[in-house]
């Protein structure tokens, strides 16, 4: 869900990350329809150097799956359907050769569709009807999770500001060993809920950018720029400035989800956002590239996919037993896969986990990737 410059990954990270990428993004999200029979509208985005405008680019009210495909462009990987600046729905990382799929249910109003890159970035899309969509899904499960869902960010990100605070209190105080010990554990709340962080424009990048995703190194705040200062540079001189605004950050993210509401189509879709996120970044070990504390990053957002997922699961069991029983079973084996890495509390520096054990990691995430991904469409 980032509108910032799309992550450049190297060429072990490609090779790691290529099958579980096709897999994540090829998944039929718009298989099963509706519930109650619904028949959803089908949008086609094609990804170019010129733009995304999505065809139709007008549809009625009501369930609409979104089918991102790349059109040969290395410049435009990612498309977002946008509303009063806010992330709805999106897929990156949609190279050449792969696509992808989101869902959501749609209220009549203008739209707009943003593809990061592109010559034109911004498309006009129009949802038409006389009355809005159903503003609550009539199956009552659904609207218990995405209640139950809120209140999970809420308390997530309750937990986010002291823990970041004691982190940016080591920081202001130049105590390096402290501030160390404290990042990773901070930043657990906040990749438990990232997709919605990054639903928030530009809040995201200013908390959780790479050096590489920003234009000007010169602006780079947020977390991995005092990873950056603690592991690499060895010094926190002149970073007071830098931890006075990720406290500031995050007391917006928190005053932001406060009054954010959910349909049950964006737990879906925020559970498979957060796959991405392990297979982009966590599983090349590009996310925490300073600290190597990436098995943190790639435990939380396991935690907060599965979060989403056991909100759907009464509604999706009623609906398709078969692909709940399945994800059950592969949120268990990508969970303990992982659990082999644990130390007590914490996990193991990811640069002494082989590649051969990342191969393995990436696997169970891609065998969990694809199911995973046709829940937004049995759900919206």
């Amino acid at each position: 869900m980032r509108s910032f410059r799309p992550r450049a990954l190297g060429t072990v990270a490609a090779a790691l990350s290529v099958g579980l990428l096709a897999a994540a993004c090829g998944g039929g999200g718009n298989s099963g329809g509706a519930p109650g029979g619904e028949q959803q509208t089908e949008v086609k985005v094609a990804l170019s150097d010129q733009g995304c405008a999505p065809a139709p680019a007008s549809v009625a009210a009501g369930p609409v799956t979104f089918t991102v495909t790349n059109a040969g462009t290395a410049k435009v990987t990612e498309a977002e359907l946008q509303s009063n600046g806010r992330i709805l729905g999106e897929k990156e990382n949609i190279t050449e050769g792969l696509n992808g799929d989101f869902a959501l249910r749609l209220d009549p109003g203008t739209y707009t569709m943003y593809c990061p890159g592109a010559a034109q970035d911004t498309s006009t899309f129009t949802v038409t009807g006389g009355g809005a969509a159903p503003a609550s899904p009539a199956d009552t499960s659904l609207a218990k999770a995405t209640q139950d869902y809120h209140d999970y960010v809420v308390s997530e990100v309750a937990a986010l500001v002291p823990a970041t605070k004691a982190f940016d209190d080591a920081v202001r105080a130049g105590d390096i060993p402290k501030a160390e010990s404290l990042f990773a554990p901070a930043r657990t709340h906040y990749e438990s809920i990232e997709p919605v962080a990054e639903s928030f424009g530009d809040l995201d990048p200013d908390i959780d950018a790479r050096v590489n995703d920003v234009d000007d190194p010169a602006q780079w705040t947020g977390f991995h720029r005092i990873e950056k200062a603690l592991w690499e540079d060895k010094s926190l001189a002149g970073m007071t400035p830098m931890a006075d605004k990720l406290d500031a950050d995050v007391a917006t993210l928190q005053k932001n989800v406060a009054t954010t509401d959910y349909q049950p189509a964006q737990l879906a879709n925020g559970a498979s956002d957060l796959l991405d996120e392990v297979s982009t970044s966590k599983v090349t070990g590009e996310e925490d590239r300073y600290s190597h504390t990436d098995l943190w990053d790639f435990a939380a957002n396991i935690a907060g996919a599965r979060k989403a997922f056991e909100l759907l699961q009464p509604a999706l069991a009623a609906k398709d037993p078969q692909l709940a029983q399945q994800l059950e079973a592969r949120f268990t084996d990508v969970t303990s896969g992982l659990a082999k890495y644990q130390q007590g509390n914490a996990y193991v520096d990811y640069s002494t986990v082989p590649q051969d054990q990342r191969r393995q990691l990436a696997d169970a995430v891609n065998a969990l990737a694809e199911p995973l991904s046709q829940v937004a469409g049995k759900v919206v």
